[in-house]
């Protein structure tokens, strides 16, 4: 997958796209980060991690700018999600999600909100792409309608 991101980022330059230059460059540099804090090179699967938590980041500063109205921010934050999201497989839809969540209700049987964090992270160490948010709020109706 690195491979496939330094390809990007030389067509990006070739071809003057500045701006998905700009946010290559910045994930490139969250990877280098990783890569040096494992002492290791990557796995594809923590190269995803990696542009998840990248996603993530920008999804919590849309979050902020939009209560404080900076609508040009949120808009180059949209596009720069637009540019991650390019190199992570596709997200379940909320039927996937609901699916996934109803099988693993079956193998743990919760019976209160304590068995959350048990089953969240099962959901995480199936490894899905997923938006996290949504997950956890499928889980917590789902425990408190038991």
């Amino acid at each position: 997958m690195n491979n496939v991101i330094a390809e990007d980022m030389k067509n990006a330059m070739k071809n003057g796209n500045k701006f998905e230059l700009s946010v290559l460059r910045m994930l490139k540099s969250a990877l280098q980060m990783e890569k040096i804090n494992k002492k290791r090179e990557l796995e594809d699967s923590e190269i995803i991690s990696v542009i998840k938590k990248q996603v993530k980041v920008r999804k919590d500063s849309i979050t902020e700018y939009t209560k404080y109205n900076k609508l040009d921010s949120v808009a180059d934050l949209e596009k720069e999600i637009e540019v991650l999201n390019k190199y992570l497989p596709e997200e379940l839809s909320e039927e996937e999600v609901n699916k996934l969540i109803d099988e693993i209700f079956n193998e743990v049987k919760p019976t209160s909100i304590k068995d959350m964090g048990n089953i969240m992270k099962i959901i995480n160490e199936k490894n899905i792409n997923a938006d996290m948010s949504l997950v956890s709020k499928i889980v917590k109706e789902k425990i408190s309608n038991l």
